[in-house]
């Protein structure tokens, strides 16, 4: 059997779409899903004490509700639950090394509603080994496809396939979207590039992502492609993407020392803003 889906729980309010969605993935995938409630005590409070104990039972009794709400949901699929006594963003690191997938909530537990993306979804989504899945409810108007950022210079092929595998076992329509800019023009005393015209940037864009594709194509001839080479920033053409499609997908390029971590500036920032589910996919 494939890897297991592991997907993050907290509470029962919080985590049911991110549940459903999973136990959704394991079903088209052939393979086990696993629910994990972190819990760890306080520094200053005995795992034996009434507190401890009661927040511990608490997290028991979240997974057994969440774990026959996924069983009812697609009775075919296995569903084992357990508690991990570590940090959420420490234990699911962990695990990635064997899931197969990563599914995790869009909103913390922090008690700051008006944050969008939970600190522990952005830890785990730059440090995890394998795809991480962070999962907003998709509006009413997403009637779309999959959507995949394909860097076209440099395209990741751990990236394409997550999104064509993704499409194909959903029956979905793949677009896949190069965003593209006009070369930087620099000022006096550098040294400018030739004279360019857009439309000539444009046509060499679209035949590069183009032969992309092609090969792609060929290896999924079920999954419907549509190219979409787009003057813009990739994160905002993303972003705008994911109004109408049930999925996006972006890789995850970010170096380690950098600011952001591994996540990168455009992974991020469709991790925070999309209005359905994102799949942040490492490169190997």
């Amino acid at each position: 059997m494939a890897q297991p889906v592991i997907v993050g729980v907290d509470e029962p309010a919080s985590a049911g779409e991110a549940v459903d969605w999973a136990v959704d993935e394991a079903w088209s995938r052939g393979t086990r899903l696993h629910l994990v409630h972190a819990w760890l005590w306080e520094p200053d409070q005995a795992p034996e004490s009434l507190d401890a104990q009661a927040a511990r039972r608490s997290g028991e009794e979240s997974l057994r509700v969440l774990a026959e709400r996924a069983a009812a949901r697609h009775r075919e699929v296995e569903v084992t639950s357990g508690v991990v006594d570590a940090s959420a963003r420490e234990a699911l690191v962990a695990l990635s090394a064997a899931a197969g997938l990563l599914v995790v909530g869009s909103r913390g537990s922090g008690g700051f509603p008006g944050l969008v993306v939970g600190s522990t979804s952005l830890h785990v989504t730059a440090h995890a080994s394998c795809p991480v899945v962070v999962v907003r409810a998709a509006g009413p108007g997403a009637r779309d496809g999959v959507a995949v950022g394909v860097q076209g210079r440099d395209p990741s092929e751990e990236l394409l396939d997550f999104a064509f595998d993704s499409a194909r076992r959903r029956g979905l329509p793949l677009r896949a979207v190069h965003a593209w800019s006009l070369p930087l023009v620099l000022g006096p005393g550098h040294a400018l590039p030739p004279v360019y015209e857009s439309g000539h940037v444009e046509a060499e864009e679209q035949r590069l992502l183009a032969e992309i594709m092609a090969g792609w194509q060929a290896r999924y001839p079920e999954v419907p492609v549509e190219e979409d080479a787009v003057r813009s920033g990739p994160a905002k053409h993303l972003v705008a993407l994911s109004r109408t499609h049930q999925l996006v997908v972006v890789g995850r390029h970010g170096k380690p020392g950098g600011p952001l971590g591994r996540l990168g500036s455009v992974s991020q920032a469709v991790v925070h803003h999309a209005h359905c589910p994102v799949a942040v996919v490492p490169a190997v």
